[in-house]
């Protein structure tokens, strides 16, 4: 066992030399090492979490060492990646439901199936389809994330507006009343680095469409209701329904038109940005409501998968820690100290805030999004085309057709 003062040199020093070799390969079975992201903001308070994980799990488990590496966000896919080929670096990482397919097809990840099966009744079923590849479970589901819309409700009042928008017709409905009032009713970032997963896809989403076409061969996000939710926007923006600067907007609450009080809602919001508004315009005039409805409910929220590495010489120990992580206990001290929530039913967080209460209930409207190995390019690919409608360069079909011609091109191996 290593010592809790060694421990937290190592998480705060970020270990770089952990991408060079793993104890966990070929070590006598003893070590086994996890790499690890800041999920947890604060850095003091993740050392000292992810401190205690080791020493509990160790005490628990005589004979098995666990080093958990904190690694950073930035250049995360290329050192996994590099890590996988070259059979070192770590026994366990946590992967999102974006990140899995590849590696699963490339036949770089152990199945976890036997880690959840005692307990998989009292796991969301989103979280387990989402870590699911070719009907093999590929992740242990450690966390869970999930979006909501937040609004300013002193803002609908002061323009008439009795009934907050619940549907995607409805705020459509209320757009020209808030803009009579010089307020956007929509706080749309249309800047193609903000991920679509938190502006476009859960209006799509919403309208029944996806990104891409049942057998992943080509895009689907230029259908009808592709188009109907891209016009839904620059209706929107027609009525003065979106911030004048929509285009170029990233969804940073602070110092935004939502912290500003220019613009009244944002339909996929984080409860850490809910707290920040509240910071911002008072808690007491934050709603938070469901996912906007349109032919259905739909919430982006993804789940943390602990996925075990296939060239791992430890896969039974790192097993007993997948399994360790993935309890009730140390999910629901998981969930208190990072901020996001148990992808567990059973599980009861400790002094969650009122606010998390209410993004908890879009939990059962949870989806990770369309996954597919190449989801972030063509992210990147259809961003410009969005943006170039928002600034009445394109209109909706003629961009998003454009998109899909760039991305078919792309999954066919041409891009």
């Amino acid at each position: 066992m290593r010592k809790p003062a060694v421990a937290a040199l190592a998480a705060a020093l970020g270990l770089a030399l952990a991408g060079c070799g793993s104890g966990g390969s070929g070590s006598g079975g003893s070590t086994v090492t996890l790499w690890m992201y800041p999920v947890i903001a604060d850095q003091a308070a993740s050392q000292a979490f992810w401190g205690k994980v080791e020493k509990d799990f160790e005490a628990a488990n005589a004979g098995i060492d666990l080093k958990v590496d904190m690694q950073p966000w930035e250049g995360r896919q290329e050192k996994i990646t590099t890590a996988l080929a070259s059979k070192k670096g770590f026994d366990l990482v946590v992967l999102g439901p974006d990140q899995i397919p590849q590696y699963a097809k490339q036949g770089t990840l152990e199945p976890v199936d036997d880690v959840v099966a005692p307990a998989k009744g009292a796991y969301l079923p989103s979280a387990l389809t989402a870590l699911t590849v070719d009907g093999k479970l590929y992740g242990v589901p450690v966390y869970q994330t999930i979006t909501a819309p937040i609004y300013n409700k002193k803002l609908f009042a002061d323009a008439g507006v009795t009934e907050i928008p619940d549907t995607l017709a409805e705020v459509k409905e209320a757009a020209p009343k808030l803009a009579a009032k010089k307020v956007a009713i929509l706080d749309y970032p249309g800047k193609p680095e903000v991920s679509l997963n938190q502006s476009f896809y859960p209006i799509l989403w919403a309208n029944g469409g996806s990104v891409f076409a049942p057998d992943g061969k080509t895009v689907a996000f230029n259908g009808p209701e592709g188009v109907e939710s891209l016009q839904f926007l620059l209706d929107l923006k027609a009525v003065g329904g979106l911030p004048e600067n929509t285009a170029s907007k990233g969804n940073d609450i602070e110092g935004g038109p939502l912290a500003g009080g220019q613009s009244a809602m944002y339909h996929a919001a984080t409860a850490l940005q809910a707290t920040q508004l509240g910071k911002a315009i008072g808690a007491e005039n934050v709603g938070i409501g469901l996912p906007l409805e349109g032919r259905k409910r739909v919430a982006f929220g993804i789940p943390g998968g602990l996925v075990i590495a296939k060239h791992s010489g430890n896969k039974d120990a790192a097993k007993k820690v997948a399994t360790f992580l993935s309890s009730p206990q140390v999910a629901a001290e998981l969930a208190k100290a990072s901020g996001f929530f148990s992808a567990r039913t059973d599980v009861t967080v400790p002094g969650q805030s009122a606010e998390a209460k209410e993004f908890a209930k879009s939990l059962e409207y949870a989806f990770p999004g369309d996954t597919h190995p190449k989801a972030r390019q063509v992210m990147a690919v259809l961003a410009p085309h969005i943006q170039a409608a928002l600034l009445g360069k394109e209109d909706a079909k003629t961009a998003l057709d454009a998109a899909a011609k760039e991305a078919n091109a792309l999954l066919a191996g041409g891009g």
